[in-house]
This record gives structure tokens, sequence and C-alpha cells, in this order.
């Protein structure tokens, strides 16, 4: 039988319109991604927290130990819930995601978090390289506007491009809504 871990990534302060690097409808995925973050605590589904921190006091964002740093109050952990702090894009790079995946005997994750164009499209792929089923929470993600070529991409249409391109070959990708029935429908 498949086992379930929710990844949460980067669910962090400084990515809110208080923060350094507010992303386009945090709000609204910070409050999906809480939904979602209940219904596996409800059930004693495995939660591991994610935290970026760049290793740099003069990084545009995340700098270590600052509040802006430190995990939003909408997602906080509790006691049995691990937190990996990385720093680089890909949660499993340096880090012990792996092994808390492996000491749980985990098969499948969900992921969510920020940035959509980042740090999800690197977990995920990551993820699957390993073996692992994944699916995305895409209404759980958020991200912000991109610019490349001297043209501005609207954070709609990045996160958007990269949700098609996950789930063309590398996970499930579903709304928090879907998510939540299709589990409800398995119990």
């Amino acid at each position: 039988m498949a086992k379930q871990a929710l990844i949460l990534i980067d669910i962090q302060n400084d990515y809110f319109p208080e923060g350094k690097w507010p992303l386009e409808g945090v709000e609204a995925a910070a409050n999906k991604a809480a939904q979602v973050l209940q219904a596996f605590r409800q059930v004693g589904n495995a939660v591991i927290h994610v935290r970026h921190e760049f290793t740099s006091e003069d990084a545009p964002f995340f700098t270590p130990g600052s509040e802006g740093a430190h995990l939003h109050p909408k997602v906080l952990n509790q006691g049995n819930e691990p937190v990996v702090l990385k720093h680089f894009v890909n949660a499993f790079r340096g880090t012990e995601l792996r092994a808390l995946l492996e000491q749980r005997s985990i098969t499948d994750v969900v992921v969510l978090g920020s940035m959509s164009h980042m740090c999800i499209d690197g977990v995920v792929r990551a993820a699957a390289d390993l073996g692992y089923k994944v699916t995305v929470i895409h209404d759980a993600c958020a991200t912000r506007d991109l610019e490349f070529n001297g043209q501005v991409i609207p954070a709609a249409q990045a996160h958007g491009a990269f949700m098609a391109a996950l789930g063309f070959a590398y996970a499930d990708v579903l709304s928090t809504d879907e998510y939540l029935k299709a589990q409800a429908a398995a119990v």
C-alpha cells in the first residue's frame, strides 16, 4: 500500500506582501496549503516542511536567521513535523529530505508551496527521478512575474507553463478541491 507524505516548500514570510520578495497570489495559495495540511494531519499522514535560507547576509531574501526566512504562521509545523533547512533550489540537495522519506517508507509525495518556477519545479522533478509518485497541488503554489530577454512574463503565465510541464511527465497536477475529493473517496 502506498504511503504518502506532504512536502510544503518554502511557505515563508518573505514571500508574503510585507516580506522582501512577495509573490502573486501567495495568500490564497497559503490558504489552500493550510487546507491540505489540515487534511494530512487529520488522517495522520507524514508532513515535512522545507524552508530556504541563503548562506549570505546580502541575499535578496531569506537571509540567515531573519524573520523573513521563518515559516509563515498559516502553515507552522507541529511537534512531530520536521523542518528541512535547504540552501539550494532542489530540496533534496544537501538535505535530509530523502532520508526522512525513506525512514517513513514513503512512496508518494504531495508537493505545494513556492515558487512554482523554481523550488516547486526542482523538488518535483527530483522526486520523480528518485522514483516517488508525485502530486502537485497547483492552487497551493505561488510565483511572481518573470523577465526573459526584455519581456515580462506575468506570474499566472509562468505558473501555468510550469504546471503544464510538470503535468506532462513528472506529476499529477491537481487543485486542492480535486485532491481532497479524491482522498475522501479513497477512504
